[in-house]
């Protein structure tokens, strides 16, 4: 394959005539080339914009805006730029600015007056949208097929511990116990949620700018719904104006990101906080994990905390290009060449982070004696205690958590959990109180008592799992 234009300053300086129109008779300042150019990063658009192009060509010949001949020309020019791309044959030239100039000049370079042709009816500011969609809704669905399978994994897991006990957690104090299957399927919620937001995203942005021009539509009897439906889109857009300078996309995909990031981080945090010395109730091994430098006994949990930290990066996307896109009228305006890197950035950061949670899910092995005993302190089957007091003896909920309170306070004096304190002591408070009471303070029938839906029974966690795995297989 060739190389494209892009070695000497006169043939960039009369590409630069032909993309301007003759309007500049000198090429621009180094200064003003290196703050322009785009190319550095969206290159990576460079598959979006052969398909557009593609679709772009087949349409004006099918109106007979361009012949049969210059279309066949066209697909074969875009045909090589793609394989020479592909294999990592073609020179990317910071003076075309763009992927879209980049890609036009080695056309018209080639191809000559066919390539020249391949413009109308379009501009870059119509091409760039139409190619920043295709790509942002791929990233979509590969980001879906992602958190498909760390669903799986954390229902597959649950499945495993939908018995295994472990505290659970308010304010990260010990509270009632749980399981651990029940846990970790609370995060398969959050996960379905954040599915349905980018499922959300794409049918929104399921739309084909193409054919709006540079910001009023254009003269020519284009047809805007085949390009549409060639580029797998479910309609045109409707304003022209409004097809050039929406970024609501890209923001609502970051916006979306930015939660998932945070649910990921909520998790990683947990995996950290489980894995310390004080808790040991899950391990990873050295595949995610790394030693110290000094402290030879160490192991860290990099990635959880890695993962943790890049929601950051997200985070900034977000706020970064809501900034950008705050005070500008419309329609066009080159701050939105901002727009891409963050994107970028942001599903680069968040498809790592995916992969890493699912591989320390899958790797991670629980300690079930060690959460068993942390779940059994700290008095956490108080509130069954309570429940017990209601049911059994028709105590009003509120007499009869005050009661329990004292009851713990009997317990913690003499230095005993509830289920060592004698009943005697229990019947000082509550005359009432029978041995039955011993059936509600171990910390199996607790989480055994919690069948109502949403609980965490363990026969309800069982049941969620096996939905779950069924509903993501």
């Amino acid at each position: 394959m060739p190389p494209p234009i892009s070695g000497a300053a006169s043939a960039r300086l009369q590409w630069a005539n032909l993309q301007w129109g003759g309007r500049f008779a000198e090429g621009p300042a180094a200064i003003m080339q290196a703050i322009n150019a785009s190319i550095g990063f969206d290159y990576r658009l460079w598959r979006e914009d052969i398909a557009g192009s593609l679709a772009h060509a087949a349409m004006l010949a099918k109106q007979g805006i361009i012949s049969e001949a210059d279309e066949a020309a066209i697909r074969q020019g875009l045909s090589e730029i793609g394989a020479a791309i592909a294999e990592q044959k073609f020179t990317f030239d910071p003076a075309l600015e763009d992927i879209h100039t980049n890609i036009e000049a080695w056309l018209v370079g080639h191809i000559g007056e066919a390539g020249r042709r391949l413009h109308t009816g379009r501009s870059r500011n119509d091409q760039v949208a139409t190619d920043f969609r295709l790509w942002v809704r791929a990233a979509v669905d590969a980001l879906d097929g992602q958190l498909r399978d760390l669903m799986r994994a954390l229902a597959g897991r649950a499945a495993e511990h939908a018995a295994t006990i472990m505290p659970g957690f308010t304010h990260l104090q010990t509270a009632q116990p749980v399981t651990f299957g029940h846990h970790l399927l609370a995060y398969v919620e959050m996960l379905a949620r954040d599915r349905g937001r980018l499922a959300d995203c794409r049918v929104r942005l399921n739309e084909c700018p193409l054919g709006a021009a540079a910001l009023a539509g254009t003269t020519f009897p284009i047809d805007r719904a085949m390009t549409a439906r060639t580029l797998g889109f479910d309609r045109p857009t409707a304003n022209s104006l409004d097809s050039v300078s929406d970024r609501d996309f890209a923001i609502e995909f970051l916006a979306a990101l930015s939660i998932l990031a945070m649910h990921l981080s909520r998790f990683a945090e947990e995996i950290v906080i489980w894995t310390s010395a004080p808790y040991r109730f899950v391990r990873l091994s050295d595949a995610f994990t790394t030693g110290s430098s000094i402290m030879p006994q160490k192991r860290n949990p990099d990635a959880a905390e890695l993962a943790r930290a890049k929601t950051g990066r997200i985070f900034g996307a977000l706020t970064g290009l809501l900034t950008v896109m705050k005070g500008l009228p419309l329609a066009y305006a080159k701050d939105m060449q901002e727009d891409k890197e963050a994107v970028f950035d942001a599903a680069d950061a968040a498809e790592l982070v995916l992969a890493a949670m699912a591989g320390m899910v899958r790797d991670m092995q629980p300690d079930p004696a060690r959460m068993r005993a942390a779940a059994g302190a700290d008095y956490a089957t108080a509130t069954d205690l309570a429940d017990y007091l209601v049911r059994e003896l028709g105590l009003p909920f509120r007499t009869a958590h005050h009661a329990t309170g004292r009851i713990v306070s009997a317990a913690e004096a003499r230095g005993l959990e509830l289920a060592d304190l004698p009943l005697a002591a229990m019947q000082e408070i509550e005359p009432r109180i029978t041995e039955k009471v011993f059936e509600v303070l171990t910390v199996e029938a607790s989480v055994a008592a919690r069948s109502a839906q949403g609980g965490t029974a363990p026969e309800n966690v069982a049941r969620e799992a096996a939905r779950w795995l069924e509903a993501l297989a």
